[in-house]
């Protein structure tokens, strides 16, 4: 199980400010392997299904370039050790308050030569219905760079913007958009096992992959309430915390 991890008064506020703050080597080597393992096994079976439906795209993701592949701790129970861990919970209780609960996971891994992504917020892909914002944990597989397409981030003061906006879809990437602007933002240059805890409101994007080595990511998001539409749950709705109470149950694999 992964040790406490300290979030500072400062790293709070900024979150609370701007809407992010950066944790670096925090995830220890244990969870390092364990989730690069995993993400080379769920490349290698999504290539597998586009390669039996003789198809290059698959969503947003492209076959050696880019892969967004979700709800892995569904098909890999191992993933929820570190996915209910101490320490995500200790991120979430200081971002999220009291309340805390996994909405959606998944590995995010750009191939040498890999697209970029654009500018959107993560409740961009959610959109309605209305929700409150989630938190998003993007956690460095390998070390990010400038050069292998690590990602960007607005800080609220500089683009202005706190809330949900409606996103345009990107004819030729199949991207949503949500910002036009030519603000660089903040570039996230940190070593693997750091993670960039940033909202849901959060306006982000990343560049292309230029080495010929693979950069991972793998995202745990987490909503203060559970998400729905309608009557339906939208993802995921399992408790990390109650009450600010950290609920180990959750690190059972569900029967």
């Amino acid at each position: 199980m992964a040790e406490s991890v300290h979030i500072s008064p400062a790293q709070r506020q900024q979150f609370r400010d701007e809407g992010y703050f950066i944790l670096e080597r925090v995830i220890s080597d244990d969870f390092l392997d364990l989730l690069r393992g995993e993400c080379q096994d769920f490349v290698d079976r999504t290539d597998a299904e586009m390669e039996a439906k003789g198809a290059e795209r698959q969503g947003i993701t492209q076959k050696g370039k880019r892969y967004f592949i979700s709800n892995c701790f569904r098909q890999q129970p191992s993933l929820r050790r570190f996915l209910f861990s101490e320490m995500m919970a200790d991120i979430c209780r200081a971002t999220l308050g009291d309340s805390a609960y996994l909405f959606w996971e998944q590995y995010v891994v750009k191939g040498a030569g890999g697209t970029s992504f654009s500018w959107h917020q993560d409740s961009g892909y959610v959109g309605d219905p209305v929700h409150k914002p989630y938190l998003t944990c993007w956690c460095a597989l390998d070390d990010m760079s400038e050069a292998n397409g690590t990602v960007h981030l607005l800080p609220f003061s500089q683009v202005g913007i706190r809330t949900w906006v409606k996103h345009e879809r990107d004819a030729e990437s199949n991207d949503l958009v949500g910002y036009f602007g030519s603000d660089p933002g903040i570039t996230v240059e940190c070593p693997a096992g750091s993670i960039a805890v940033f909202s849901s409101y959060s306006f982000h994007a990343s560049g292309p992959n230029t080495t010929q080595a693979l950069r991972r990511v793998y995202i745990a998001q987490y909503s203060c309430e559970p998400i729905t539409k309608g009557d339906e749950l939208w993802g995921n709705a399992e408790p990390l915390l109650v009450d600010g109470t950290y609920v180990t149950t959750s690190l059972r694999a569900p029967a």
